[in-house]
């Protein structure tokens, strides 16, 4: 299942947002989004895990949850049409 985790605080890393995913399973990858022109953080990553039920698990305790000072918001990625 992919992850949208948002209102991420720009000092996060992938590998921040790696580690807070590993606490509920198996983390194929995390990836914060950045500006292709300047590299700075757009606020959100992609989280891939291959256990739905462990992302769901991730969905439900992560969102709403302080994180580096911002409340996360955390949901299944939708694909843009």
């Amino acid at each position: 299942m992919d992850i949208y985790c948002g209102n991420l605080s720009f000092r996060a890393s992938s590998q921040d947002i790696e580690k807070l995913f590993e606490n509920y399973g198996e983390v194929s990858s995390a990836r914060v989004i950045t500006d292709r022109e300047t590299g700075r953080s757009r606020g959100f990553a992609i989280v891939v895990m291959s256990n739905d039920d462990e992302a769901q698990q991730a969905v439900d305790a992560l969102n709403g949850n302080d994180f580096m000072g911002r409340n996360l918001v955390v949901n299944e990625a939708r694909r843009k049409s």
